[in-house]
């Protein structure tokens, strides 16, 4: 037992599976790599996966043929659809998705879509259903990591049967739903849990005190510090926090009909926004949270990224800010499973252009590069006061040289 001391309480986090995680290697990790192929393995929180790619809880997730089909692709991992005891409380309406396009080239109102935004609840399936879909998937890819998505009410039994019920088919982590910016708030789920660090810190309790595997914290952009519920998460016991969720947004009105969209029977709610158009929001999030675990803890949490990637450059900008890992829902909703193949080339080639050999070769690699405003001023002025001490030249006739006599000339020409 850990004491841990938050909030003015003290409380016992449990930690027996952190001498008990499942370390499981599939054929493919243990392939060496071709002489100069970069190596796009990571091993996070003791799981080893052949990529960093991650099926990012939601559509992509939602049922046993789905996720075999994102396991066929090569997909490093796979996080299920949230999933709760009771299913039958959770009812879907359609339309539930809306998008967001660029203006299109030649005065067409039809450009490439850059947002996405969704009114989808978590997993409607029966629960029973669920974990026979998490079990029959560990029995055919018992070398590939599966990760349980997970969300219940405020109540401490109900949370750790979830748990235990879960965690007995065999999956490999846990992620922590609590982030949904839609559905159910008045029931403690999701993002309300989130935004409110207090509720956080004793769910996280709970959590801990029975999970055996690791279990990673879903954090939710809807806050005005992220840092503060990703580092509550973590010192409760948590192995390693995934940020972003999606955005609460409203995609649009309809002009024509004036209604809102995605329009359900002529009315809509605020839903959550994904896509390329959320990835710079999403990288800003995550800067602030690995700057905070780099400062405040040690190498063994994780954090996952999470928010518009579709190309490899997309995936190395979250992995350079410090990520292990790099989820994709909307882009797979998008593109399609066979989108991890594209993903691992560019990342590949990003990494032959610099002579990386392995993603921890530039993991976190530009997270050094960012300061405080007043601090690039006076880097600014420092660089200019160098600047023009150069081109001023020679200071005085002592300081000619007959060696460098012409590049001293030259020093002192203005054309």
């Amino acid at each position: 037992m850990d004491s841990l001391l938050l909030g003015g309480s003290v409380f016992e986090v449990a930690r027996p599976r952190l001498a008990g995680f499942r370390r499981r290697r599939s054929a493919a990790l243990r392939v060496a790599a071709q002489a100069g192929e970069p190596d796009l393995s990571v091993k996070v929180n003791g799981l080893e996966m052949p990529n960093p790619f991650v099926i990012g809880s939601g559509p992509p997730g939602t049922n046993y043929t789905v996720m075999k089909r994102a396991f066929d692709e090569g997909w490093g991992a796979v996080i299920a659809k949230t999933v709760s005891l009771d299913a039958a409380k959770v009812i879907n309406v359609t339309p539930r998705y809306a998008r967001l396009r660029a203006a299109g080239s030649n005065g067409s109102a039809k450009g490439p879509i850059i947002g996405w935004e969704n009114i989808e609840l978590i997993s409607d399936r029966p629960f029973e259903t669920m974990l026979n879909d998490f079990k029959r998937l560990k029995e055919e890819f018992p070398d590939r990591i599966l990760i349980a998505s997970i969300m219940e009410e405020y109540n401490k039994a109900a949370w750790q049967e979830l748990i235990e019920r879960v965690e007995e088919t065999g999956v490999d982590a846990f992620e922590i739903n609590f982030s949904c910016p839609h559905g159910m708030p008045e029931r403690k789920m999701g993002a309300a849990v989130g935004q409110d660090c207090d509720l956080l810190e004793e769910i996280c309790g709970w959590i801990n005190e029975k999970a055996t595997i690791p279990v990673w914290a879903k954090m939710t952009p809807n806050i005005t510090d992220i840092t503060q519920p990703a580092r509550v998460a973590l010192k409760s016991g948590c192995e390693g926090v995934a940020a972003i969720n999606t955005i609460m947004s409203v995609m649009g009105i309809n002009l024509d009909t004036l209604r809102p969209e995605p329009c359900v029977e002529g009315y809509s709610t605020p839903g959550g926004y994904s896509a390329r158009a959320v990835h710079p929001i999403a990288l800003g999030k995550v800067m602030q949270i690995a700057r905070m675990m780099k400062e405040e803890f040690n190498d063994g949490q994780s954090l996952s990224g999470i928010g518009g990637v579709e190309t490899g450059n997309d995936a190395a900008e979250f992995l350079l800010l410090g990520a292990n890992t790099v989820q994709v829902c909307t882009g797979v909703m998008m593109h399609g499973y066979p989108l991890v193949k594209k993903l691992c080339e560019e990342l590949k080639d990003f990494m032959r252009k610099h002579n990386f050999s392995s993603i921890e070769d530039f993991r976190g690699a530009s997270l050094p590069y960012f300061t405080t405003h007043t601090d690039l001023v006076k880097r600014q002025q420092e660089a200019i006061k160098q600047r023009k001490a150069i081109r001023k030249g020679l200071q005085s006739d002592k300081d000619w040289t007959g060696d460098g006599f012409v590049k001293e000339s030259e020093s002192m020409v203005s054309n």
